[in-house]
């Protein structure tokens, strides 16, 4: 769902409570905030929870519910004041206006990034707004991003990926690959691997996989499966989506062994 549907529904429902809080239950401004700030943050998080969208959606979401609530709370205490002194709570202060103006403009900014940052703009307003690209090439107007390691999540899996690498150190393995002709975009080539252990000898009987990661879009990344073609070399074909420089992590493993290596290989235009 997208989070533009999903903070509108909500400041909705949490725009119509605090009314039936301060309006019909006569609850005052104050109360009424605290109370909404409460029921807001119940609610939303076990929704969060079991339809987890990411870390910063839920950010954005529980920090514009409780904008929304702390400017509801400012109108309806403006308004309590203005009855308590004059008997009319008819009037308008900027000062309230001015804060609740602030926010609106950073909460649909916020909204919009976020939005497009993972969906994309239309394609109308793509269009518009971006080059036009080159016959055969497609432009992207969103930017998931991609991370060849998980470890720099946490410590823990950090510490597990050094005592891999020095592991991998002591082990001795070399590992050699490469395209066996240049690859281009839209053409079958074929990638290669050759392991060696520390004497020399082939390393035969193993898994080897390469996973071909885009650094400014995941959705075309790619993985291959590499068959043993002779004794301690794996190769197959591949024909590469897209033109330009992608990531490239090499596993070679065999029992409990695994050999890791990152690279990068630059696919040609046709």
């Amino acid at each position: 769902m997208s989070i533009l549907v999903t903070l509108g529904v909500g400041i909705l429902l949490i725009v119509l409570a605090f009314l039936g809080l301060n309006r019909l239950i006569r609850l005052g401004g104050r109360q009424a905030a605290v109370i909404m700030a409460i029921l807001t943050v119940g609610f939303y998080l076990p929704f969060a929870l079991m339809n987890w969208p990411g870390a910063d959606v839920v950010a954005i979401h529980v920090a514009v519910y409780l904008i929304v609530v702390f400017m509801l709370g400012i109108l309806a205490y403006q308004r309590e004041q203005r009855l308590h002194e004059r008997g009319s709570g008819k009037g308008f202060r900027w000062g309230p206006g001015l804060i609740i103006g602030f926010f609106a403009v950073i909460i649909a900014l916020d909204a919009v990034f976020v939005t497009v940052a993972t969906g994309g703009l239309d394609s109308r307003v793509s269009a518009w707004l971006l080059p036009k690209p080159r016959q055969g090439d497609a432009i992207s107007s969103y930017f998931p991003g991609t991370t060849a390691h998980d470890f720099q999540k946490k410590e823990a899996l950090y510490n597990d990926y050094l005592q891999r690498v020095e592991r991998q150190k002591k082990r001795g393995w070399e590992v050699d690959y490469g395209w066996l002709r240049a690859p281009v975009k839209g053409q079958a080539s074929t990638f290669q691997v050759k392991a060696v252990d520390r004497h020399g000898s082939p390393i035969a009987g193993a898994e080897v996989s390469a996973r071909f990661l885009r650094p400014s879009n995941q959705r075309e990344d790619f993985s291959l499966k590499l068959p043993e073609v002779a004794a301690g070399v794996y190769a197959t074909e591949a024909t590469p989506p897209l033109a330009g420089l992608w990531q490239v992590v090499i596993l070679v493993s065999r029992g409990e062994d695994v050999h890791e290596v990152q690279a990068s290989t630059d696919i040609g235009a046709p």
